[in-house]
């Protein structure tokens, strides 16, 4: 594995954000180890891939300010962190099909809080 790792240039990582910080932060140590490089996980380039209004890292018995404390964000390599963000979604374009952009974009703006809810109904 660990050679695997050495001639690594590129790691994605997808579903990051149920990771625990401490994941990130030990693959930023054993890339460091592997290839006897300093720089940020060895000089790889790591892509962290999720949706982070999904689920945060899941914790058996845990307070709501530990499984803060454990997420991705919350470790000091997060500064480090260039972000990009999708724009288009890519399924929903294929399809060609205005209700299933319409449904996304609806799900988009509910998520984001653009769309009040009516709990009167």
């Amino acid at each position: 594995m660990a050679t695997a790792l050495k001639q690594c240039k590129i790691i994605i990582w997808d579903e990051c954000t149920m990771a625990h910080k401490h994941s990130l932060e030990a693959l930023n140590k054993t890339l460091k180890d592997i290839k006897n490089n300093d720089k940020l996980f060895g000089g790889t380039l790591l892509a962290l891939s999720d949706d982070f209004r999904q689920t945060l890292p899941v914790l058996p018995r845990s307070t709501y300010a530990d499984e803060i404390n454990a997420f991705l964000k919350s470790s000091p390599l997060w500064r480090n962190v260039e972000k990009v963000q999708l724009k288009v979604n890519m399924h929903v374009k294929m399809l060609q099909d205005p209700s299933a952009e319409t449904f996304s974009k609806q799900l988009l703006d509910t998520d984001d809080g653009k769309v009040t809810i009516d709990e009167t109904g």
